[in-house]
């Protein structure tokens, strides 16, 4: 199941979408969320859906790859399927004894849950598609105007980073850590809530032991390369839009500011 998690994973290529500018990806992100949150209707859903399969087809990124990112996090959908349907009222479908399903509860709950599928997979594409350095110099240069009101960009580029980087790091450990404890007895699936909760002791101690010692490790590298935040700090490969990089920012401002006039408009 660790090994399914994909977020903070980079995969290497060199595809359109790999040589997008970092600011450029950040961008559409954000405006693909923000419109996640403004479709109330299922229609549009499909050119969602569009945008994410021919991003992936353009990335060269496996399809099954990307999927399989879906598969740790199917317990929140799954919860979040049961909520809406169960306490969403509305017109009457079945009843199973206390249990009562409605039209409208299943609706808003498939509704959903394709809004977090379609959420944790167009985002994971980011990391899967930028390498950390072009991720950290892509968020230091969109934050760099709030310098002025002392926002320090390069720090916080570089904290958010490493945050997300250490994602692929922490779950191999866990998983190295948990069948360790399992080759010594430690049983993590039988039991009930507490019994099991009891069991993540001893893998949650070592885990934080070494989440500390290699956070020790890399200030220690850091400082020995003399690392002393981002002021003066130049970059070997600066960050230039080329065409490709308007073309994309403009072709995906149209496409989402499209999806969402249809909130009001009523197109779709």
């Amino acid at each position: 199941m660790l090994k399914d998690i994909t977020i903070g994973q980079y995969f290497p290529g060199d595809t359109f979408i790999h040589r997008l500018d970092p600011r450029i990806k950040i961008i559409i992100i954000i405006m693909f969320i923000t419109s996640l949150f403004f479709i109330k209707t299922f229609p549009p859903y499909l050119l969602i859906l569009a945008f994410i399969i021919f991003t992936i087809w353009l990335s060269k990124v496996p399809f099954k790859y990307v999927l399989k990112g879906l598969k740790p996090l199917m317990v929140i959908i799954g919860i979040t399927f049961a909520i809406n349907v169960l306490l969403t009222k509305g017109e009457l479908l079945f009843e199973i004894g206390p249990l009562t399903i409605t039209k409208e509860g299943l609706s808003q709950a498939v509704f959903m849950a394709l809004r977090l599928i379609f959420l944790i997979t167009g985002t994971s594409l980011l990391t899967l598609t930028t390498s950390p350095i072009s991720l950290t110099d892509g968020i230091e240069k969109l934050l760099s105007p709030f310098k002025k009101i002392g926002l320090p960009a390069h720090e916080l580029a570089m904290m958010m980073t490493i945050a997300l980087r250490f994602i692929p790091t922490l779950l191999e450990e866990t998983d190295k850590i948990m069948k360790a404890q399992m080759a010594r007895g430690a049983d993590f699936e039988s039991g009930n809530i507490i019994n099991r909760a009891k069991n993540l002791v001893p893998l949650l101690v070592p885990l934080f032991i070494n989440a500390f010692r290699r956070a020790d490790e890399l200030a220690t590298a850091m400082e020995a390369r003399c690392y002393r935040g981002g002021e003066h700090r130049t970059r070997l490969n600066e960050l230039k839009l080329k065409r490709q990089d308007i073309l994309a920012i403009v072709s995906m401002s149209i496409f989402f500011g499209f999806i969402i006039s249809n909130r009001y408009i009523g197109f779709i």
